[in-house]
Order: C-alpha cells, then sequence, then structure tokens
C-alpha cells in the first residue's frame, strides 16, 4: 500500500461540481492499494498517519501530531500511486489490486483512522474526482506499508 500525505491548511474533493469531502487543516491523503495488500498494510499505514508528528510547535519544530493539532484527514482512492514508469512512456498499472480488493482496503483504511478518534472525510472509490489541495510548508510524505523486499 503506498500513501502521498500532504500537510494541508485545507483540503476538497468534488465529483461532478459536488463537493463531496473536504477538511480544514489536517492531511490529504491519496491511497494505493497493491496486489498483495491486506488489513495489517491498511492498519499500519493507519496507524503511520495517525501518529506522525509533522505540525509545529511554539518554537517552530514539527512536534506535533494530528490530534494535538485538532486535524483531520482527507482520503482519496488513487490506483495510479502503484503505477510503474521504468519501461517506455506510458504506466503499467499490473501492480495495483483489484478493484474490489481495493475498495474493500481503501474502507478498512478509512475504518482504521476513524477507530482511532480522527475526523475523516472521502472522496470516492472509482468516481472521477477534482481535488483541490492547500499544501501547507508545502511538507509532502510517501508512505509505503511494506519495503522493496515485500515485508514492512
Amino acid at each position: 500500500m503506498r500513501a502521498v500525505l500532504q500537510r494541508v491548511s485545507s483540503a476538497a474533493v468534488s465529483i461532478g461540481g459536488r463537493t463531496v469531502g473536504s477538511i480544514g487543516r489536517g492531511f490529504a491523503v491519496l491511497l494505493g492499494v497493491a496486489e498483495g495488500d491486506t488489513a495489517a498494510d491498511a492498519d499500519y499505514l493507519a496507524d503511520k498517519v495517525a501518529g506522525l508528528r509533522v505540525f509545529e510547535d511554539d518554537q517552530g519544530k514539527m512536534n506535533l501530531g494530528l490530534a494535538e493539532v485538532g486535524g483531520a484527514v482527507l482520503v482519496v482512492s488513487n490506483f495510479t500511486l502503484l503505477g510503474d514508469t521504468r519501461k517506455g512512456r506510458r504506466p503499467s498499472f499490473t501492480g495495483a489490486a483489484a478493484p474490489e480488493v481495493a475498495d474493500a482496503l481503501y474502507e478498512h483504511f478509512v475504518a482504521s483512522l476513524r477507530g482511532r478518534g480522527l475526523t475523516v472525510a472521502t472522496g470516492r472509490f472509482r468516481e472521477r474526482m477534482l481535488v483541490e489541495i492547500a499544501n501547507d510548508g508545502p511538507v509532502t510524505l510517501v508512505l509505503e506499508s511494506r519495503g522493496a523486499a515485500g515485508t514492512r
């Protein structure tokens, strides 16, 4: 499972001109589910997102977590994060999980974040979305549930 996390001052997702999810301060998370991912991968990433300390304290150091600043999370499914561009000019998406599996793990990830007491807004799985992200910093991190060898 791969996520691109951005610290945001606000973020929103719309479908067909209608906003379906929005947050103020917090994290925008673009989430890609890979073939072979499990609920354990979703829980691992949810724990990582919930615990990241990338908000500034009184001294301007990244010491505060999402809960400490009253932040929320916007989660948007994004299978293109699994695109392999090593060969040719057109990405291969064979490493992405099948839609049924990916949807279930996406929902599990969202539920896992909510289970940690976080406010979570979402896009809609398999929909064409317009995502607006006001990246704060900018702070952008790539998180993965498994290393190159396929293990955590």
